[in-house]
């Protein structure tokens, strides 16, 4: 326990005084008529009733105690370590295609269910179901665009899928640059310097920089800089790519195949498993701590008033 204002225990030594007085005073001695009377010497009766009025020195000590503000450290808290978790979309022309059924809940209102429509509605619910992390949003075709950096503000992610449909990319942003892709979003999360870091990647295709060993390459660097990569290849027929497998199994990622919107939304569900969120012990701040003293006080304070219905001495 430590005190708010640890100048006012001087105080203490009043009730420490008033104790002692109340133990060495003589009081005020009075003759009583008992002729050839044995009286005993009241010994143990004095002994009781200045313990009685000892109490108020113990009530005016519990007061001092409690202006000077008691104190104590609340118990350690349990600190979540923020994920920092970048949404890496492809928005090529090819992620326009059809995919699923209509009257999907993620179809466009003219019922075309496409392959960005799940992907970003199965985005949407991955960061909403996962609080307390930081997404951020890059979006890439032939180059790439950190369209929103790790935030944990989910309602910017959230609007911004709306913006970033393949149609309205420019014709510059149709071709497939994945470890083009991939070396930005691993300098992005180079900035954050706290927390986990890893890379969602959404996908529909091969990647024309993987060859010569562009896969490898990329893949070297996101482990170096700890970043974990989860690849989601967004097509009903293909297994993911050896180089989306390199890049997943090197940094301790997944490599995923969606064939339909169930699977997509089961494939985030397995991401958020294996992306766990973890926690740390951070020193509480000091909180009062009056609820000892301020049952102490009422205990003290309802024993007097039941001495002075006996226990005391005469005021004659």
């Amino acid at each position: 326990m430590s005190f708010h204002h640890p100048m006012l225990l001087g105080l203490l030594a009043l009730p420490v005084i008033l104790g002692f007085w109340q133990w060495v005073r003589r009081g005020h001695p009075l003759v009583l008529p008992f002729d050839h009377g044995q009286q005993r010497s009241g010994h143990f009766l004095r002994i009781a009733t200045n313990l009685a009025d000892t109490l108020p020195a113990l009530l005016l000590a519990v007061a001092i105690l409690m202006l000077a503000g008691p104190r104590r450290t609340a118990p350690p808290l349990d600190e979540r370590i923020r994920n920092n978790i970048i949404i890496c979309v492809d928005v090529s022309g090819s992620m326009s295609q059809a995919f699923g059924t209509k009257g999907n809940s993620f179809s466009r209102p003219t019922g075309k269910a496409t392959r960005f429509d799940a992907a970003s509605e199965a985005t949407k619910q991955f960061c909403l179901f996962r609080k307390g992390d930081s997404f951020g949003l890059t979006i890439f075709g032939s180059e790439y665009v950190h369209w929103i950096p790790p935030t944990p503000e989910l309602s910017a992610i959230v609007g911004a899928l709306e913006y970033i449909r393949p149609g309205n990319m420019p014709g510059w942003m149709g071709g497939t640059q994945i470890a083009n892709a991939l070396y930005g979003c691993a300098d992005a999360l180079a900035k954050i310097p706290e927390g986990d870091r890893a890379v969602v990647l959404i996908t529909d295709g091969a990647s024309g920089d993987f060859a010569d060993g562009g896969d490898r390459h990329v893949a070297q660097y996101l482990a170096d800089a700890n970043i974990r990569v989860y690849s989601i290849l967004i097509d009903g027929k293909d297994t993911p790519g050896a180089g989306i497998n390199t890049i997943s199994a090197m940094t301790g990622g997944k490599a995923f195949t969606a064939a339909n919107p169930a699977t997509l939304q089961l494939v985030f569900d397995e991401i958020d498993k294996m992306q766990k969120a973890r926690f740390k012990q951070v020193t509480a701040d000091w909180v009062d701590y009056y609820t000892p003293l301020s049952l102490a006080g009422l205990g003290i304070a309802a024993l007097y008033a039941l001495c002075l219905l006996g226990l005391r001495y005469t005021p004659w």
